[in-house]
């Protein structure tokens, strides 16, 4: 059974760091894409950052540019979101999503990360 499963979120102080892991199980299909979205209160889902298959990152919310970075593990069983001099505008839940095609894409539940002082 395929399952995408976030960790790390958590209250931080604007300023802070944190690191977003999601760990991947049953998947049997090449993974093209891994994907860290977010979706703040109120607001529409937005995606933040996306790793190839062949270790391509792109990072596509500008206000993230610069603070955060995806990577993952060698194995290619985890994806990471680092996240660096956080605000309260990246307040939200987190959330990784696996492209297998463009019709097969699998998400997690979420994380929830909180800026705040």
């Amino acid at each position: 059974q395929v399952q995408l499963v976030e960790s790390g979120g958590g209250l931080v102080q604007p300023g802070g760091s944190l690191m977003l892991s999601c760990a991947a199980s049953g998947f049997t299909s090449t993974v093209f894409l891994m994907r860290w979205y977010r979706q703040a209160p109120g607001k529409e889902r937005e995606l933040v950052a996306t790793l190839s298959r062949f270790g391509l990152s792109t990072i596509s919310a500008d206000s993230v540019k610069g603070r955060f970075t995806i990577s993952r593990d060698n194995a290619k069983t985890t994806v990471y979101l680092q996240m660096n001099s956080l605000t309260p505008e990246d307040t939200g839940m987190y959330y990784c999503n696996f492209v297998l095609s463009s019709s097969t894409n699998y998400w997690g539940k979420g994380t929830l990360v909180t800026v705040s002082s």
